[in-house]
């Protein structure tokens, strides 16, 4: 076999989505890379951003079946002036994954990798051979499936990189938002396992018991008439005083830092009509809800919202506390950071409608894993 597989998403000028997928040949890899046969990679709500970006998938049809399928869909106009990078241009999908590695360079970095199970990261990875620098792959502990490193590297590193945020800006406790999902789990654990103060909001209780059967100490459920209370609660007994919000549209940031308000009130030595001293944040770092964010400022002055991203926090701590953060995700792949999918698909069955349909809804606890070997 001289090619492979490979899904490509295309945003025409004349507002047209298309997904299908390419057959690139195999590369060689060069002294420092190596050609790793992927066998995992994760549907995250990152990759869904490149993958559909803002398609009314609505309108979505399909042609073609098997390596042959063709995916199209409207893109409505007023996106298009802010899709200007992308337009016209195939590109590749997958921000993370795990395989065998099949070829290997010269340099030592490399040979060591060879015959061996490996996690990566680096985009592309909705493939079906990777070609990598060496040390853009973690080799995998022995008896570690694909499938159990395919997911090490966005929330793993997106959680620990709010605790060390948190720690970094001066706070003890966190408030973490769609908090039963994959991510929102790992968050748990970690607190759990450091000491740290998290309050969990959730949007049924169904998530809610999930959630304390895995130890979640304080969950709050957004549907509930008493949310606002419970939320308040929560942080007069955690004490924190920053968010992390997968949300992003909606009045939910500010229902936060008024709870946030109230809770630092309560415990407060003199009034002031300028609001409480103490700094509040919130971080958006998803998108659930595309609408506006709505403000209402009824926490005073000292409060902050704002966007955060994983990439950029990595950069600037640095190389060698990025080493440490994913020593310890690697250790505990298979406990802290374990990750759940509902379904196993391939790279044409990704491309079926009601699969697109399915992951696209971006549902908490419902999680799509890629074999781009798997037959079918």
């Amino acid at each position: 076999m001289s090619t492979g597989l490979e899904l490509r998403s295309l945003i025409s000028k004349s507002g047209e989505l298309t997904l299908s997928l390419a057959k690139p040949a195999i590369p060689e890899p060069g002294p420092e890379q190596v050609v790793v046969k992927v066998e995992a990679t994760p549907i995250n709500p990152s990759d869904l951003g490149l993958l559909l970006g803002p398609a009314d998938m609505t309108t979505a049809r399909s042609t073609g079946s098997g390596a042959d399928v063709v995916v199209t869909a409207k893109v409505p106009a007023a996106s298009l002036p802010f899709l200007a990078a992308r337009l016209d241009q195939p590109m590749p999908v997958g921000n993370e994954g795990a395989g065998t590695v099949i070829k290997a360079g010269s340099s030592e970095a490399a040979q060591a990798l060879l015959g061996k199970t490996v996690s990566m990261v680096g985009g592309s990875m909705y493939t079906q051979y990777r070609l990598l620098k060496a040390i853009d792959c973690q080799a995998l502990p022995a008896g570690t499936t694909a499938a159990e490193g395919a997911s090490w590297f966005v929330n793993p590193l997106t959680a620990l990189g709010m605790v060390e945020t948190m720690k970094r800006e001066g706070h003890k406790a966190l408030v973490h938002t769609a908090a039963a999902s994959n991510l929102g789990q790992m968050l748990n654990k970690i607190c759990n396992e450091d000491g740290i103060g998290l309050v969990n909001i959730v949007r049924s209780q169904e998530q809610a018991k999930l959630l304390a059967g895995i130890g979640a100490r304080h969950v709050v459920d957004s549907s509930l008439p008493s949310f606002s209370d419970d939320l308040t609660q929560a942080l007069v007994e955690t004490g924190a005083t920053i968010a992390f919000d997968a949300i992003g549209g909606g009045k939910l940031a500010s229902q936060i830092l008024t709870s946030m308000e109230i809770a630092i009130n309560k415990t407060a030595k003199e009034y002031s009509r300028y609001g409480s001293s103490t700094h509040k944040q919130v971080y958006l770092y998803g998108s659930l809800s595309a609408g506006p964010v709505e403000l209402s400022r009824n926490y005073g002055m000292m409060w902050g919202v704002g966007g955060w991203l994983l990439t950029p926090f990595l950069q600037k701590i640095g190389r060698p506390e990025q080493v440490r953060l994913r020593q310890r995700v690697v250790s505990s792949l298979k406990t802290t950071f374990a990750s759940h999918y509902t379904r196993v698909v391939s790279l044409p069955e990704a491309l079926e409608l009601a699969n697109i349909a399915a992951y696209g809804k971006r549902a908490t606890g419902e999680k799509f894993l890629i074999n781009p070997n798997k037959a079918g």
